[in-house]
């Protein structure tokens, strides 16, 4: 089948629109060196608050991007990690990442001087 994200009904559209989620990037790239327990990640993270890191981590879990591996102790533990989908999205977000750092000063300009218009 092909797919086409254009078409207003093609189900790739949920599939870039969970890509691009606020969260969905910093997850991902933070769990790219291996696994981490769920505080280690909101620390990794700023910014992010538990309630919206729990529902990434559940989105992320439900579309095969996480495993979520509960180690049955006591205390509890509990690991996220990328499955082997989720590594394979690290190569695109990589690359947007890296265009992103490298303009931050020609958006930076271009938001003051559309400020400065009044806009």
């Amino acid at each position: 089948m092909d797919y086409n994200v254009m078409a207003r009904t093609c189900p790739s559209r949920v599939v870039l629109h969970r890509i691009g989620a606020r969260w969905t990037v910093f997850v991902v790239n933070a769990l790219e060196p291996g696994p981490k327990r769920f505080v280690e990640l909101k620390t990794h993270i700023q910014g992010i608050t538990p309630k919206v890191l729990t529902e990434t981590l559940r989105t992320l879990e439900r579309d095969g991007l996480v495993l979520r591996t509960d180690h049955e102790e006591s205390p509890p533990r509990v690991e996220y990690e990328l499955t082997a989908l989720g590594r394979s999205l690290l190569e695109p977000l990589r690359a947007v990442r890296l265009w992103a750092e490298a303009h931050v000063p020609e958006i930076q300009a271009a938001n003051a001087a559309a400020v400065a218009r009044g806009r």
